[in-house]
């Protein structure tokens, strides 16, 4: 499957495409730009041409007046004449308070309009509204900068924004050049926004009516520090993601959450029906908010790997599973510590979960007797169609500790001495006597991809 927040060469070369169009088309644009301060310049002559003739109409008018009175006495004529004398003097300025009021109603109008017409004025020139996925990072950071504001017969439009290594204010220029109305997701990585570059952006990011999808990777947000002011940066955040009003897809990796999953969450408007939290250092109590928060019942996907669970915990996913299992179609849980006797008590629950099609279990130490249950439950789920279960205990080398962790799993070699088919002949031989061949087993972590799943 190829990336669905859009490659990196295909977004270089779509903006240079858009540059390209631009300079081809330059000359006529100027001239279009020309002609129209012509026609401006022409209608201010007439209009000013109208307005002295207008002027002069009064003034004969005035005088036509003077000459009615002529047969009246020298001083009633002398202050007749003084008293025409200040009416015309009046008139004059009467016309020149008019023609003043008139030129401040035209740059009233044109002040408040001229957001609307270079707007219109970008657009007309657009033959092809080109839509894509974006990739950006510091490379391409600057040609794509200008593709975004260019106007010409191409006009580039996002549909999902992936940055990489890039600063705040760099990612808040780009936000402020995208058409409001046609960005679905943002994807964040390998950034480091902190707290306040994050409290920064969200407010940009809740300008978008249609965004949906919201991902931030390994951005440097750390709350497993104490700092003074942790909760009122907590406190930034929460109201920042509650502007998301249409967000249904959250994903947070690696950003050390601990214990503030519900000051997060709680605050967004709309439930989630995806959720992605692996490497969160997700504590007890965030499992307890999760199990109850009004996003368990909408579910569709959830990824909570390399996030310890144990005893304490159990009863919290538990519950999760249950009010999840109405809508759940892809649940991982890869790197959580399950052995053979957690994820026993798990079975019930995890069976519970009719609709789930994809399910991620590797890097759990499990034993070749708690892949057999998993996957005797498995066959038993009748829309499951990708199992990915961890490589059991007896196919590692000698020295592997008792209860290892997910990078002693990843990193400790196989025994090559052992057959390295036979785990999988063992357990496809239990989905072939159920009749469950539709089925796609596999223990390759790096080539399994829940999306192939129809």
């Amino acid at each position: 499957m190829g990336d669905p927040m859009g490659g990196w060469s295909l977004t270089v070369a779509l903006s240079t495409m858009v540059l390209k169009a631009r300079v081809r088309t330059r000359r006529p644009q100027r001239t279009r730009r020309e002609q129209k301060k012509e026609r401006d310049q022409e209608r201010k002559r007439i209009s000013a041409l109208e307005r002295e003739r207008d002027l002069k109409r009064e003034r004969g008018q005035k005088k036509r007046d003077g000459e009615l009175n002529s047969n009246e006495s020298t001083n009633v004529g002398e202050r007749t004449e003084s008293s025409g004398s200040v009416s015309e003097e009046d008139l004059s300025k009467g016309v020149r308070r008019r023609m003043e009021m008139e030129r401040k109603r035209e740059r009233t109008v044109l002040g408040s309009s001229e957001r609307e017409a270079e707007e219109k004025e970008m657009d007309r020139d657009v033959v092809v509204h080109v839509r894509a996925d974006l990739f950006v990072n510091g490379r391409s950071w600057e040609r794509i900068h200008s593709a975004l504001s260019t106007s010409g017969p191409l006009k580039l439009q996002c549909r999902y924004l992936r940055v990489e290594e890039i600063s705040v204010p760099s990612i808040s220029i780009l936000l402020d050049l995208l058409p409001r109305r046609g960005l679905l997701g943002v994807d964040i990585r390998y950034s480091s926004l902190g707290v306040a570059g994050l409290a920064e952006l969200l407010p940009l990011l809740s300008t978008f009516p249609a965004l949906k999808s919201l991902r931030l990777h390994y951005c440097n947000l750390d709350f497993r520090r104490v700092h003074p002011s942790q909760s009122e940066a907590l406190g930034e955040l929460s109201q920042g993601l509650a502007r998301l009003q249409e967000l249904r897809h959250l994903s947070l990796t690696a950003l050390r959450l601990p214990g503030q999953l519900r000051v997060l969450l709680s605050s967004l408007p709309q439930p989630l029906e995806i959720l992605e939290l692996p490497y969160l250092s997700l504590s007890p109590a965030d499992f307890a908010y999760l199990s109850c928060s009004h996003h368990t019942s909408t579910l569709q996907q959830l990824d909570i790997s390399e996030n310890r669970l144990d005893e304490n915990t159990l009863p919290s996913i538990r519950r999760l599973l249950s009010q999840a299992s109405g809508s759940l179609q892809h649940l991982s849980l890869s790197g959580c510590g399950l052995t053979d006797g957690l994820l026993g008590l798990l079975l019930p629950s995890l069976g519970g979960c009719r609709g789930l099609k994809s399910l991620a279990l590797a890097l759990n130490p499990l034993s070749m007797a708690g892949l057999m249950d998993l996957v005797k439950m498995a066959v038993r789920m009748p829309s499951l169609r990708q199992l990915l279960y961890p490589n059991p205990l007896e196919d590692y080398q000698p020295g592997l500790p008792d209860l290892p962790s997910s990078a002693q799993l990843l990193d400790w070699p196989l025994d090559e001495t052992l057959d390295i088919n036979l785990t999988s002949n063992k357990l496809n031989r239990v989905l072939i006597d159920n009749g469950r061949s539709d089925i796609f087993l596999t223990c390759d972590l790096l080539n399994y991809d829940k999306d192939m799943v129809a």
